[in-house]
């Protein structure tokens, strides 16, 4: 993922924290905060280290990454962060996948797709 796209210091992480929005299933917690100063999205990660070792927490990393490299549909000026939570720890990237998609739905961030 871009450089651009991605939320690293911890001052961001506690402006979405405090300012954002939550919205949650049993597998993710998804802050979204609006931001006019920018004109894409950018995306943070969260992982604990209660769902697993290293190597887990870099899988389920790279399988939320390659959901949004592959879903571009969100709503463009928000920073999004994402908590995993610990079933995340047993899923593939089909049930991740679809457990992204219904949390972004609660939030009410994704674009409608014109068919």
């Amino acid at each position: 993922m871009k450089k651009e796209y991605r939320i690293k210091r911890n001052q961001d992480f506690q402006t979405v924290f405090q300012s954002g929005k939550s919205s949650a299933n049993r597998q993710f917690v998804v802050y979204v905060y609006e931001r006019d100063d920018q004109d894409h999205f950018r995306i943070g990660l969260s992982v604990s280290k209660k769902i697993g070792n290293a190597v887990m927490r870099n899988r389920i990393k790279r399988l939320i990454r390659q959901f949004f490299l592959e879903h571009k549909q969100l709503v463009q000026n928000r920073d999004y962060i994402i908590i995993a939570r610990k079933p995340v720890a047993t899923m593939d990237y089909e049930e991740v996948k679809s457990s992204l998609l219904h949390v972004l739905r609660v939030a009410r961030v994704l674009k409608k797709v014109s068919k």
